[in-house]
């Protein structure tokens, strides 16, 4: 491994203007994948102006999904695309929020080390942005480190951060390039795209000491060279650094639109760095062009009770994508609200299903609805995958229409069960605080030789990330083995039951762990990809 710490580490930072959701973590991501595709060493980290110290005890309805590192961190879904474009994981690092920073600094205080100085935004606060950002450089892991700062320029929240950039700037110079994505709205009345917004958007950089040193503009027509000249003349920037990104069919085609637009050709001039050689994107391409020409078709139904947001769901969408890719398969899928599916509609529901997946979750809303959807898939034969939650409810309704334990339940919903067949687990018991204090992060599992588990990693021990506080409860593990619930993934530390399967099914599987999580464009997650087979397989 090079020591980058010695030589000089280079730092993007991207901002967004005129509007939120333009797509920040997918430009990062895009930049970060061609970047790496021509030889270089990078990493993405995102800035989070919010004042929650993590996403983890957000509601999926504010902020989407919560996305869990190796190491445990909660972290904002934006990582969940780094990893997926970049094939590398991320850490505690990649993501920092304004609670984070909020919470050292006043611990600091608190402790005396700022020596009776009067705590002040600036130096303090901005020195420990400036400290978090330099982390990741630090390790001498990456030659680039790329920050994508949340939120929307002028934004009176993530002021403390654009200071923190102009800093850096002065102190950094060519080692440092700032590229701010905005909107060019579309007026359909004038049949003309406007650049006034952008122009606004830079003025409020320019107003807090930052220079945008290259304009990536979303767009839904394309942007013509006169509407470059006069946002490169307005804004300071060459004409070749202001960089069309149109709307796009996938997120995956992102990359290969910037390689177009040579976006990371004027990162690497603003760097002062060499282009080393031209990107290796051939693995991409080709990934696109099965993405693009599926020679068949499955459907899946996601059962969930986060249905309206699609975001809350974001890693198992793309996981499905991945698989899909790798089966040569265009994957539907079926969003269907575990609330709305009872003993009524449940066989309407779920008669065009090629695979069932239930997805995880907290708390009793819908919960009798995943059940449901699982007994269809269990009775009918239909290929089942159950996470986290999912496989939880898959253990309760086993046991309450196979063992015949009726009143069999999880001790987070039904607190006085009979059968209290998922329960906490020991060292949550403890716990009063909400935050980061799940089981989190990586952990390992012993997968039990000839399963259908087994066949699908080819390997006994596997790694794979969680967030949970409930468990399988081993007290009544006899009982479901007996009946033909086989646990094929164990703990070997403390004994959880990892993977459950059914033996006289075709494919039924639930796993506690999140394998969404470690699904990347060059490694789709084996759980998914053999989960769509077997759906393809059932299509048949």
């Amino acid at each position: 491994m090079v020591d980058h710490k010695s030589s000089q580490v280079k730092y993007v930072f991207v901002t967004g203007g005129v509007s939120s959701s333009l797509g920040k973590g997918i430009i990062s991501a895009s930049l970060a994948k061609l970047l790496q595709a021509r030889g270089y060493s990078v990493t993405i980290q995102k800035l989070d102006p919010y004042i929650n110290v993590d996403p983890g005890t957000l509601n999926p309805y504010e902020h989407g999904e919560c996305f869990v590192t190796d190491d445990g961190a909660e972290t904002d879904l934006d990582l969940g695309h780094y990893e997926r474009f970049l094939n590398v994981p991320t850490s505690q690092s990649n993501n920092v929020t304004t609670g984070r920073i909020y919470q050292t600094v006043i611990n600091k205080e608190r402790e005396g080390a700022y020596l009776g100085k009067t705590v002040q935004v600036i130096p303090h606060i901005t020195d420990e942005i400036k400290r978090r950002i330099q982390l990741l450089g630090d390790t001498g892991k990456f030659e680039i480190v790329i920050t994508e700062i949340g939120g929307t320029v002028g934004d009176i929240e993530s002021l403390p951060f654009i200071e923190a950039v102009r800093q850096m700037i002065w102190e950094h110079g060519s080692s440092c390039a700032v590229i701010h994505l905005t909107l060019l709205p579309y007026l359909t009345v004038t049949g003309e795209l406007k650049t006034k917004p952008t122009q606004h958007s830079v003025k409020t950089l320019l107003e807090y000491g930052v220079q945008p040193d290259i304009l990536v503009c979303r767009s839904e027509k394309p942007v013509n060279a006169e509407i470059r000249r006069k946002l490169a003349l307005f804004c300071n920037v060459n004409v070749n650094a202001v960089i069309e990104s149109l709307d796009a069919s996938t997120i995956y085609d992102v990359p290969l639109m910037m390689l177009k637009e040579q976006l990371d050709k004027v990162v690497l001039a603003k760097l002062k760095l060499p282009l080393r050689h031209e990107p290796d994107m051939e693995s991409w391409k080709n990934f696109l062009g099965k993405l693009k020409n599926p020679t068949s078709e499955v459907r899946i139904g996601l059962i969930g009770k986060y249905i309206e947001l699609k975001d809350a769901y974001k890693s198992i969408a793309e996981a499905l994508i991945h698989a899909g890719v790798s089966n040569e398969t265009k994957v539907v899928v079926d969003w269907i609200h575990s609330s709305k599916v009872d003993e009524g509609n449940v066989a309407d529901k779920m008669r065009n299903l090629h695979g069932i997946l239930v997805a995880p979750g907290f708390g009793d809303r819908g919960i009798e609805g995943k059940i449901r959807a699982i007994r269809y898939a269990r009775e009918n034969k239909i290929p089942f995958l159950g996470i986290c939650l999912g496989m939880q409810c898959a253990v309760i309704e086993f046991s309450r229409n196979v063992l015949g334990m009726t009143d069999a339940h999880s001790t987070e919903m039904n607190a006085d069960t009979k059968y209290p067949v998922i329960d906490i687990m020991e060292d949550q018991k403890k716990v009063t605080r909400k935050g980061g204090t799940m089981r989190l992060g990586e952990y390992p599992c012993q997968v039990v030789k000839n399963t259908k588990a087994a066949g699908v990693y080819g390997k006994q021990r596997i790694m794979e990330r969680h967030r949970h506080r409930y468990e399988f409860n081993n007290k009544y593990l006899k009982k479901f083995e007996d009946a033909g619930m086989v646990p094929s993934g164990i703990n070997p530390d403390s004994n959880l039951v990892e993977i459950v399967e059914i033996k006289n099914h075709p494919w039924f599987i639930g796993v506690q762990f999140h394998p969404e999580y470690k699904s990347t464009v060059e490694n789709p997650h084996p759980l998914f990809v053999k989960f769509i087979k077997a759906a393809l397989d059932h299509s048949r």
